[in-house]
């Protein structure tokens, strides 16, 4: 597709001005932070094979402090853009095994969203912001059966959103969100564990990196 040059308005003020290609992500942009002992990337698709007991948490509720779960990003100064991409986890089979989008800033400043596995019945949908050392989990409960997911990951300056959806078409909002460490540079992508003493393949595919399609409020000013 032909470039595309994407203008983002903050009230009547010309923010930024972004160059998009929708083409495949160029994976020599990403980096590893924690790279796993067993990965495949091609031109389209990265799959990790999860390590038993690697996570992602900090402190709230249960105490403790996991920060070993591979995770593959880019780095942007970019204001407004959404990043989209496909997950598939066909294999992942016991408790809290996991994989989805993330935006990794150092171990106490993240979010995540994904799909983790709790038993033969059902799962949890769901995402974890984590601000200065505390994790901050929403969820809901989904089927078992469900094996795919969809997510797009959105920012808007300092303020992110995560949506999912079963058709890569149809998006439906799973969080918003502030991050303190949230402004300037910033590293986002994927990320998949497995908690507990478990492993499977997670794939991630038809990756873009777009124009916003989180759109500025168009009701309540914001105050002065």
């Amino acid at each position: 597709m032909p470039d595309r040059y994407v203008l983002h308005e903050k009230g009547t003020e010309i923010k930024n001005v972004l160059k998009i290609k929708e083409e495949n992500m160029d994976f020599t942009k990403f980096k590893w932070t924690r790279e796993p002992e067993s990965y495949t990337i091609t031109d389209d698709t990265v799959e990790i094979v999860t390590k038993p007991n690697t996570d992602l948490w900090q402190r709230t509720y249960y105490h403790f402090r996991n920060d070993n779960a591979p995770v593959f990003q880019m780095e942007t100064d970019e204001k407004y853009f959404s990043f989209i991409v496909k997950t598939d986890f066909a294999e992942s089979h016991h408790r809290f095994d996991q994989c989805g989008i993330v935006m990794y800033l150092d171990s106490e400043n993240w979010l995540k969203g994904s799909i983790e596995y709790e038993n033969e019945e059902y799962q949890h949908l769901g995402s974890v912001v984590t601000n200065e050392g505390y994790s901050d989990w929403a969820t809901t409960v989904i089927g078992a059966d469900v094996k795919s997911m969809w997510y797009r990951f959105s920012r808007r300056e300092d303020d992110y959103c995560i949506e999912c959806s079963e058709d890569g078409i149809h998006f439906q909002q799973m969080r918003i969100c502030h991050m303190q460490k949230g402004k300037g540079k910033i590293q986002f992508g994927i990320y998949a564990c497995s908690p507990e003493d478990s492993s499977f393949k997670a794939v991630f595919s038809n990756m873009q990196l777009t124009e916003c399609q989180w759109k500025a409020h168009d009701g309540q000013q914001p105050d002065e």
